[in-house]
C-alpha cells in the first residue's frame, strides 16, 4: 500500500517536494510523544511534525478545542468579529513583550515573515534587508529572496534588496577562533562596515537559534548588540520566532530574550507549534507599524476560529503544564546524554542546542566537510530503531535535528537517546 502512495505521490505532486527515507513513511495516528505509520510500526517522534506538534499528538485538550468549534462555525474570515481570534491575539501581545503590540494572523511561517517583511519596508520607506547568513525565512518570493541557506533559496530574483551579516553559526565563518565577546564585537564591526555602503535598510530580519540551518546559534547577546547599531539609525528588527517561540529553547519564552538587554524585537513572527499541528502563523509588531499600510487587507484563512480554538487550547497547556520549565529540565538532559554519547563518534563534529532544540552535525573524520550521506544513514537508522529526526544544516554542513514535543518524559528523553547513540555507531 506505502509503494502504491507513493507512486501516486510521484505522478501528481512536485518532484521537489521532499520525502524522508529511502523507503517513505505514511504516519495514520500519533498519541502524546509517539506515532505509527501504515503497517504498525510505533515510532518516538523526535521531530513532531517539523516543530509542529509542539505540547502532545492527540493533545485531549487541543482535539476536545477543535470538536466543540468545528460544531460551532468552522471559518468566516476576518470580515467579521471574531472572538477567539481576539483572545488569542490578547494572549500572544501581552506575552510578546513589545509595547502596545497588535497582532495579525497568517496560516504559516513563510506567509507571517512576507508580512512582516511588508509592514518594514512599508514603514520604512525601503526595499533593503539585512538577513543572516545560513538563515531560512520561508518559501514565498520575498522570504525566500532573504534566506541565506543556498539549499532552500531556488531563485536568486526578489522583490528585495538582500545583505547577508556574520554571526549566525558561532563555530563556522572568518570570527570562529574568536572568544564569545571579541565574536561579537567583530560581528557588529562588520554590521557597521555594511552599513556604512548601503541606503538605510528596512530591517534585519534573524533568527534567535537557525532552524532549517541546524539549529545553529551566535552568543547570547548578538542581537542585542546589533539592535543599538541598527536602533542608532532607524533600522527595525524582526525576530523570526517560528522555529524558537513558545518556551522551546527552555530558558526563555522567546529565543530573543537570549539578547535582550536591549528590549524586544519592533516586529516578531510565529508559527509551527502554537496550533499543535493546526495551521497558524502571525505578527506582532508595534501599533505604529503594524498600522502603517495605507491600503485595506484582510486575511481569508488567517484567523479562522477553528485555529484560533486550537491555539488557545495549546497555549493553555503550555503555559498550565510548565512546559518551558520541561523543556529546559529534560531537554538538559538530552543534550549531556547526546554529547556523551556522540564523543565516541568521529563524525559528529558538535552537539549544540538549547531545551528541546538540538542539533548534531555530522561531518568527515577530522574535517569539517559535509556529510550528507552519512547524515542520511544515522536518520535511516534511527528510524529502523524506531525514533523519527529531522534534518537539515547550511555553510556545508549536514545537521540531524532533535525537536520533540516539549512534554517529553525524561524515560522518553532516554529511550530516544539511546536509539540515537545506536544510530551513530552503525555508521562507523
Amino acid at each position: 500500500m506505502t509503494n502504491d502512495l507513493l507512486g501516486r505521490h510521484r505522478a501528481v505532486l512536485p518532484d521537489w517536494l521532499a520525502l524522508y527515507y529511502e523507503e517513505p513513511l505514511e504516519i495514520t495516528h500519533g498519541e502524546g510523544r509517539h506515532v505509527w505509520d501504515a503497517q504498525g510500526n510505533r515510532y518516538l517522534d523526535f521531530f513532531g511534525g517539523i516543530l509542529t506538534t509542539m505540547t502532545a499528538h492527540a493533545l485531549p485538550e487541543v482535539t476536545k478545542a477543535v470538536s466543540e468549534q468545528a460544531g460551532r462555525i468552522v471559518h468566516s474570515s476576518t470580515l467579521y468579529l471574531n472572538r477567539p481570534m481576539v483572545e488569542l491575539a490578547e494572549r500572544i501581545a501581552a506575552l510578546s513583550g513589545i509595547p502596545d503590540a497588535r497582532v495579525f494572523f497568517t496560516t504559516s511561517g513563510t506567509e507571517a515573515n512576507d508580512t512582516a517583511l511588508l509592514l518594514a519596508t512599508a514603514y520604512r520607506r525601503s526595499n533593503t534587508i539585512l538577513a543572516m547568513r545560513n538563515s531560512y525565512h520561508g518559501r514565498s518570493f520575498s522570504s525566500v529572496g532573504i534566506t541565506g541557506n543556498s539549499g532552500w533559496s531556488p531563485t536568486s530574483l526578489s522583490p528585495l534588496q538582500t545583505l547577508y551579516v556574520h554571526g549566525g553559526v558561532r563555530t563556522r565563518g572568518p570570527f570562529a577562533a574568536l572568544g564569545d565577546d571579541d565574536y561579537i564585537a567583530a560581528c557588529v564591526d562588520d554590521l557597521k562596515d555594511l552599513l556604512g555602503h548601503t541606503r538605510a535598510p528596512a530591517a534585519l530580519i534573524a533568527e534567535p537559534i537557525q532552524g532549517v540551518g541546524g539549529f545553529t546559534a551566535p552568543p547570547d547577546g548578538l542581537y542585542a548588540a546589533f539592535r543599538e547599531v541598527l536602533h542608532e539609525r532607524g533600522i527595525l528588527w524582526i525576530a523570526d520566532e517560528v522555529q524558537t517561540g513558545w518556551g522551546r529553547t527552555g530558558e526563555h519564552f522567546w529565543g530573543w530574550q537570549a539578547h535582550g538587554r536591549s528590549g524586544p524585537p519592533d516586529i516578531m513572527t510565529f508559527a509551527k507549534g502554537i496550533g499543535n499541528g493546526m495551521s497558524i502563523g502571525g505578527v506582532v509588531a508595534r501599533s505604529e507599524i503594524m498600522n502603517c499600510l495605507d491600503s485595506n487587507s484582510i486575511s481569508t484563512f488567517g484567523g479562522t476560529q477553528i485555529t484560533m480554538a486550537a491555539g488557545l487550547a495549546n497555549l493553555n497547556y503550555l503555559l498550565e503544564h510548565d512546559l518551558q520549565g520541561n523543556s529546559r529540565r529534560v531537554g538538559g538532559l538530552l543534550i549531556e546524554r547526546l554529547r556523551a554519547a556522540a564523543a565516541h563518534v568521529p563524525a559528529v563534529r558538535e552537539v549544540r542546542g538549547r531545551g528541546l532544540m538540538i542539533g548534531i552535525e555530522i561531518t568527515r573524520p577530522g574535517t569539517d566537510e559535509a556529510d550528507p550521506q552519512t547524515a542520511a544513514a544515522v536518520l535511516e537508522a534511527a528510524r529502523e530503531g524506531g525514533l523519527l529526526i529531522g534534518k537539515g544544516g547550511g555553510h556545508n554542513t549536514s545537521s540531524l535535528r532533535v525537536a520533540p514535543p516539549l512534554s517529553l518524559n525524561v524515560a522518553e528523553a532516554e529511550e530516544g537517546a539511546a536509539i540515537l547513540e545506536n544510530a551513530l555507531r552503525s555508521i562507523q
